[in-house]
């Protein structure tokens, strides 16, 4: 496998139609501006009208090959994601890649629209609903790739059925950031096993950017300071996903992270996960519990 793999490694994109959550700023910014830059035509999920327009107009402003418009989508509200995927089905002939990139990290106690403790139901709820709304679009695009961007924080994660919300035992930021990112794998790997056994040729892939500086980190002073010394650029925090989501010999199932130390830093490779993020059975269980919880707001799942 190829170490220093960059975005110029990219194949063409012509043709095919991407959706990225998330775009307007960050990692989900840096994807979509490569992707349409190579020829892709990129729907920017964003909550924020004003931001996403401002991501556009930046990404048009270079002229890229391929094209951007912007989407509104709230991951917060399943009544959003609901609406966003009827809109987007609507428009759209086909779905090649679904980058399930946006998400928060250690907020403030808060919760979403739907009660969700804020973490799982943005990072996890909502990018789940999405991804079976869109499920019909994926299925009709050969090739197609569902990409989602977890965290090397998964590591932190333990999943607590009896207790997602953290109602409990408490909020605490970082449990539950963890617990998102753990989430965001058992989804990958669950959704992966579901594709082969519907023998569909869509795959689902997961990557974390390592060590980013982005607005993500707004809520921990830690991490800001931290940026300062180990973050990398968005722009290279962007190549996981990109090479999950472009790659021709990626195989469904697979985890990329930069090759670094700690894999904070570097090109992107494929690389592990913790134990609890390839346990069949909690992966199994997560499904049918979020499928529980966004009951009323998808039909039939993968």
């Amino acid at each position: 496998m190829k170490i220093k793999w960059t975005s110029r490694d990219i194949p063409d994109q012509t043709g095919r139609v991407a959706l990225v959550t998330g775009a307007n700023s960050g990692i989900g910014f840096e994807t979509a501006r490569a992707l349409a830059k190579k020829g892709a035509d990129v729907t920017l999920a964003c909550r924020s009208s004003s931001k996403g327009e401002t991501a556009v107009a930046r990404i048009k402003s270079e002229k890229p090959a391929g094209t951007v418009n912007l989407a509104v989508l709230d991951l917060s509200d399943l009544v959003s994601v609901n609406g966003f995927a009827e809109e987007f089905a609507r428009k759209h002939q086909r779905l090649d890649l679904l980058i399930n990139n946006a998400g928060v990290m250690v907020p403030p106690e808060s919760k979403t629209k739907q009660g969700f403790e804020l973490q799982f139901g943005v990072n996890h709820i909502g990018h789940f609903a999405l991804t079976n709304l869109l499920l019909e679009k994926l299925h009709g695009t050969k090739g197609a790739r569902v990409v989602t961007v977890s965290s090397a924080a998964h590591r932190m994660g333990e999943i607590d059925f009896a207790d997602l919300n953290f109602a409990d035992r408490g909020y605490s930021p970082w449990p539950a950031y963890g617990q998102s990112k753990l989430a965001n794998l058992l989804f990958t790997f669950e959704l992966q096993r579901r594709f082969e056994n519907a023998k569909v040729d869509t795959i689902a892939t997961a990557a974390h950017p390592g060590w980013t500086g982005t607005d993500l980190q707004r809520n921990s002073l830690l991490a800001r300071i931290g940026n300062r010394v180990f973050a990398m650029k968005p722009e290279q925090g962007a190549l996981p996903t990109l090479r999950a989501a472009t790659d021709p010999g990626i195989k469904g199932g697979e985890y990329y992270g930069p090759h670094g130390i700690k894999e904070m830093r570097g090109y992107p490779v494929k690389v592990g996960t913790s134990p609890a993020a390839t346990n069949r059975e909690d992966a199994g269980r997560l499904w049918d519990v979020s499928e529980e919880l966004t009951r009323g707001f998808i039909g039939a799942t993968a």
